[in-house]
């Protein structure tokens, strides 16, 4: 609750929370605009303005609107089963490793996501006034939350086209006259009521370009997220990853597997003389359209394949694979029981497979590797200037972010790949010391790995590299390590650069190699 601000946070969120607190300013100036929606950023201004600037009071807001979107899956899941599935889908969410890490970060994902779940759930119970306003506040917190109104409405006017009598029933049958067709004025009433979020969004897109002559955030922003990622074979690995977070990510395949064994082996249990009903084919089908909807449009925009982006949906299969073991298996809470179980293991197992920090509590392993560092660089060498990479460049000269106590002078490069290091140790006499850290959980090389096409593709499409051990980077740049330390596949060091007279000769081809591929050393 007390830790420094982490990655996106102090890169964007924090500092545009910020700027609204200490002037007003809904677009930020302190970093780069982004176009994201305000929303939460009024929320945390807000709260530091009652309350007080700090990482505690930011936390607690933020477990505010956590708690806020657990009510928003309770009631579309009573609503669309019963209150026993709703409680255990709500637990099973709440302690889901990115959907628990994501609860107390500034970070927009979340809070859309649970404004999004009560739209639905006014969607499904024919309450458009109330799903127009849910949907316009989730497009208003993040402009991604507008893709399930719109899929939806989308949805509306494939039922209103379909003439085929037997597909009928995927769709909701509120607007079934006696002749059996589909009322096409109250379709016709829902798909408006789902396009109107729009507007809201519309609205600040254009206040937006007319303050800063963008509508999408800035040129880098737009190519790093849209631009670059248009690529057939980008888009379908981007997919493969998309569906595995939605159906097996970290232990989520002990939930989704758990529903298929017991569809496939498990008959309906009988209450009285009936079985237990299921969730309708057509709110099944809502689901169903908005879980493709976030899975294709993810893989299709986004630089980097996070899985927070992917919380509008996985709370979806979450409900339904509750659903489904409530209704087949006799002993489905010890089931459920089980899963959460899972899931709490995972917040504290790192996976065999890459992932990010920010999925479980390895974000806490990284902050308090940079706390530590960081530290003990303001301590030796108060007026070093530093080189150093994103975000540590942010955590060294924003003492508010929780990390230093004063500014540092800062060298930025872009990572500590081999061509970064060696192009920083043509200018060593830039800076006197080197803070070098882990900027990828990488657990070893897989089997795929050793696929080079594999690699170039990760590398291409994925911003892939490989960070140089701190070995390998103090004989690079011509220093020596006077700090490291390393927790669980992350790590972080100090390398204090010699005088340029008595710095080393650079390695060799060999020697690099044979360093870059050693093991971290503390």
């Amino acid at each position: 609750m007390r830790l420094p601000y982490f990655w996106d946070e102090a890169g964007y969120y924090v500092p545009a929370a910020r700027d609204i607190l200490l002037n007003g300013s809904i677009i930020p100036h302190s970093t780069v605009s982004n176009a994201h929606p305000p929303l939460v950023m009024v929320w945390l201004a807000f709260w530091w303005k009652v309350v007080g600037d700090a990482p505690l009071v930011t936390r607690t807001a933020m477990l505010v609107l956590a708690a806020f979107s657990l009510l928003g899956i309770f009631r579309l899941a009573e609503c669309v089963a019963n209150t026993r599935v709703a409680i255990a889908a709500t637990l099973c969410t709440a302690v889901y490793p990115v959907f628990f890490t994501q609860s107390s970060l500034a970070q927009v994902d979340l809070a859309a996501s649970g404004l999004m779940f009560f739209g639905l759930a006014a969607y499904v119970e024919e309450q458009p006034i109330a799903s127009i306003l849910w949907f316009s506040l989730a497009a208003l917190t993040k402009e991604t939350a507008i893709l399930a109104p719109i899929a939806l409405a989308g949805w509306e006017i494939m039922g209103v086209l379909s003439t085929n009598s037997s597909s009928r029933k995927l769709w909701l049958a509120r607007d079934v006259e006696r002749s059996g067709q589909r009322n096409n004025v109250g379709s016709a009433r829902r798909i408006v009521s789902l396009l109107i979020p729009a507007l809201p969004l519309a609205a600040w897109y254009g206040y937006h370009y007319g303050h800063t002559g963008f509508v999408f955030g800035n040129p880098e922003f737009f190519r790093y997220n849209v631009a670059a990622t248009l690529s057939p074979i980008r888009f379908v690995l981007a997919l493969a990853m998309r569906l595995w977070q939605i159906s097996g990510y970290l232990h989520l395949w002990v939930l989704t597997s758990s529903m298929l064994l017991a569809m496939r082996m498990l008959p309906p249990l009988l209450d009285s003389t009936s079985e237990r009903p299921r969730i309708t084919v057509p709110v099944q089908m809502v689901f169903y359209v908005v879980v493709l909807t976030y899975s294709v449009a993810m893989s299709l925009i986004g630089g980097a394949v996070l899985a927070r982006y992917m919380l509008p949906a996985v709370p979806l299969v979450i409900i339904l694979s509750v659903s489904t073991l409530w209704r087949r298996m006799k002993f489905w809470p010890a089931a459920v029981a089980f899963v959460a179980l899972a899931f709490v293991v995972a917040w504290f197992w790192n996976p065999p497979y890459g992932f990010s920090p920010e999925d479980n509590l390895a974000y806490r392993d990284y902050i308090v590797l940079h706390e530590d560092g960081e530290r003990f660089l303001e301590a030796r060498y108060p007026m070093a200037r530093v080189l150093t990479a994103w975000p540590a460049s942010d955590e060294l000269t924003r003492p508010w972010l929780g990390y230093m106590t004063r500014p540092m002078s800062v060298v930025r490069i872009e990572d500590f790949s081999l061509d970064e290091m060696l192009s920083a140790a043509e200018f060593r006499s830039n800076y006197e010391v080197a803070l070098i850290f882990s900027t990828k959980y990488e657990p070893g090389s897989a089997r795929w790995d050793r696929w080079r096409r594999w690699t170039q593709w990760k590398t291409r499409f994925f911003g892939f590299h490989r960070d140089v051990p701190p070995a390998a980077a103090a004989q690079i740049l011509g220093g020596q390590k006077v700090f490291s330390e390393q927790r669980r596949g992350q790590w972080i060091a100090v390398i204090e650069m010699e005088k340029i007279e008595q710095a080393r000769t650079p390695p060799s081809e060999s020697e690099l190699h044979a360093l870059s591929s050693s093991p971290i050393s503390r």
